[in-house]
């Protein structure tokens, strides 16, 4: 996919990691997997900014709880 507002750069990035993240990505070109890998970091990011809004529960079930339900039916 190419956009429109790309911004050109020069940065050195170590061979393996981008031979890695070109595998990883099933990626065809640099620009592709460095595009990607940018993509999944931010998606992660904003996934784990997100989950801050949320408040925790003890209301939750346990593993053992599950299998203790499961038993029962």
């Amino acid at each position: 996919m190419i956009t429109l507002d790309a911004m050109k750069t020069t940065i050195d990035i170590p061979e393996k990691e981008l031979k890695d993240a070109m595998r990883f990505a099933g990626a065809t070109t640099k620009r592709e997997a460095v595009v990607t890998a940018l993509r999944d970091f931010n998606r992660r990011k904003r996934i784990a900014a997100l989950t801050k809004h949320f408040g925790a529960s003890d209301t939750f079930m346990t593993h053992a709880d599950l299998m203790k339900l499961r038993r029962a039916e």
